[in-house]
């Protein structure tokens, strides 16, 4: 039987002001309240079957994703190294974005896992039917033996945010996205990819909805459970923006990645160094949640609601450093 039981989230901000989106002259700078009462979350203490990427006994992990002035080899190591100098310590995670057809095994990925990190695959597989006709086999097993031959444990996003509406496309369903998940893995296995964790990860929002664990294939598929979330065009503790889902994480004796989180721009900077104290306080109230790591990024063309990058932002940027040298987050 799995034990579960309520615990204590981080304090919930009562925001004053706008808690859509828009520019910044637009809106006003909110205020957090962080006197209010914590909300209670349904936590599962463990323990956990991770897989090859083993979740850390006591504490969570912290890593990143940074977005590179230029997408080369060399222009990924700059930016990881500028964020670790500033941060004064190594990153645990490091998140990487590919396409279908992009294979795992680069330069920057090896200098990477030979520093000491785990990668983080975000890997954006393409049309669930067509998978499941066999269309991209030859892909699949080409990926699955590009990340054996690396010889390292991998975190492996498949198809992350499945659930978005503007995906729906490509995923069709969710038993869809089950059948082309299971189609997949029996690929890997195929392939003798043992060193894969099976990382599924939809979004807050998709919980908010309740249409997310629509899309889960399994606990006998899934090594760690994520979610991503983000204080973007609504600002709102992160406690209450991803509560739907850990309290659907806690049926399920998975660890927990937070494979992207983030607070825009938008907010000023005293609310984003609020929300990262915040963040810091939820993350240690819950202990399945053994991973985290920071979407550090400003897509371009976006405007400051969906702007994350915290460098430059003196009191964010402070607030996130303070998370990373803190012990809990050194296990």
């Amino acid at each position: 039987m799995r034990k579960w039981f309520l615990s204590l989230s981080a304090v919930v901000l009562l925001l004053a002001g706008c808690t859509g989106g828009g520019d910044k002259k637009d809106s006003p700078t909110p205020t957090p309240d962080l006197s209010g009462k914590p909300a209670a979350v349904a936590v599962n203490r463990g323990p956990f079957l991770s897989g090859p990427v083993r979740a850390p006994k006591k504490g969570a992990l912290v890593g990143a994703w940074i977005k590179p002035d230029e997408l080369t080899h060399v222009g990924r190591l700059a930016a990881v190294d500028t964020l670790e100098n500033d941060l004064g310590r190594k990153l645990s995670i490091i998140n990487t974005y590919r396409r279908f057809e992009q294979m795992v095994g680069t330069s920057s990925d090896k200098e990477f896992l030979a520093q000491g990190a785990t990668l983080m695959v975000s890997w954006a597989t393409g049309d669930n039917r067509s998978i499941l006709d066999g269309e991209h086999d030859d892909l699949i097993r080409k990926q699955a033996r590009a990340i054996r031959k690396i010889h390292r444990p991998v975190l492996l996003r498949m198809r992350w945010e499945m659930d978005r509406p503007n995906l729906r496309a490509t995923m069709w369903s969710g038993g869809d996205y089950i059948a082309a998940w299971k189609y997949v893995r029996a690929i890997f296995k195929q392939e003798r990819a043992n060193n894969v964790s099976w990382v599924w990860c939809p979004t807050a929002e998709g919980f908010i909805r309740g249409d997310a664990a629509d899309f889960y294939p399994g606990d006998d598929q899934v090594d760690w459970t994520c979610v991503d979330v983000y204080a973007g065009e609504v600002f709102q503790p992160i406690g209450k923006l991803m509560g739907p889902f850990l309290t659907w994480a806690a049926q399920h004796p998975k660890p927990i990645v937070i494979g992207e989180f983030g607070v825009a721009k938008a907010w000023g900077s005293a609310g984003r160094a609020a929300w990262l104290k915040d963040a810091e306080r939820t993350f240690k109230a819950n202990p399945q949640i053994k991973a985290v790591a920071y979407f550090e990024s400003d897509p371009e063309g976006n405007g400051p609601t969906k702007q994350f990058q915290l460098t430059g932002d003196k009191a964010a940027f402070r607030a996130f450093h303070a998370l990373a040298k803190d012990p809990y987050f050194n296990p």
